[in-house]
């Protein structure tokens, strides 16, 4: 099954936090699963790491290097992504433009997302928690 994984997940599973369930890091470890990760994450993880608002144990050039290695795949933004984007509705001003590209992705693709973000259960897609 394809699978989207939002960037707090992301995180936790390459860092072993203990914040990831074992039933969602079992989830993600098995075979039959495809991880998708947004390129949109990267691009927060980035500017998050560079501004000093995320410390992560792994380095940063190391978890570039080592995306596929660790099982996912980079999932790039597609136009269809962006017009999805353009349609998406601002529930409960719910503004963070990582999240609404990577729910946007979820929607135009009908693939699930792993979150534990209760802003994504504000739109249409398919939650694994």
């Amino acid at each position: 099954m394809n699978v989207l994984i939002d960037t707090q997940s992301f995180i936790w599973f390459i860092e072993d936090d203990t914040k990831l369930p074992a039933k969602i890091k079992d989830f993600m470890n098995s075979e039959d699963n495809v991880l998708l990760l947004s390129i949109a994450s990267l691009w927060e993880i980035t500017i998050k790491v560079s501004i000093g608002k995320l410390k992560m144990q792994k380095n940063f050039d190391d978890l570039i290097k080592d995306i596929s290695k660790d099982g996912f795949e980079i999932f790039p933004i597609k136009p269809k992504h962006l017009l999805s984007l353009s349609k998406l509705e601002y529930i409960n001003d719910h503004k963070d433009p990582f999240d609404r590209v990577i729910i946007s992705q979820s929607i135009s693709e009908n693939i699930p997302v792993i979150s534990s973000d209760g802003n994504f259960k504000k739109y249409p897609v398919k939650i694994i928690w």
